[in-house]
């Protein structure tokens, strides 16, 4: 799962080797922290936070599959 999420949010960011994730796994429960350079963590959050909203949805389609849960957080 992290590998995915960081494949999403490298392709949306311009400063790519500035992307971080970190996971932690619980039972059924999977849990990304991620840090993105500050000049794109609007384009990372999207108008109405529409673009990290879409990433989340990946990912839990993603998790589903794995019948677990996965919360995305995206760090200041």
């Amino acid at each position: 799962m992290k590998e995915l999420a960081t494949l999403l949010l490298k392709s949306l960011s311009s400063a790519a080797d500035n992307v971080v994730v970190e996971e932690k796994v619980e039972q059924d429960k999977i849990y990304l922290s991620t840090k993105v350079d500050a000049a794109d963590k609007a384009k990372v959050i999207g108008k109405d936070g529409c673009i990290i909203k879409a990433v989340r949805t990946i990912l839990s389609a993603a998790g589903a599959k794995q019948d677990k849960k996965v919360t995305l957080k995206l760090e200041d």
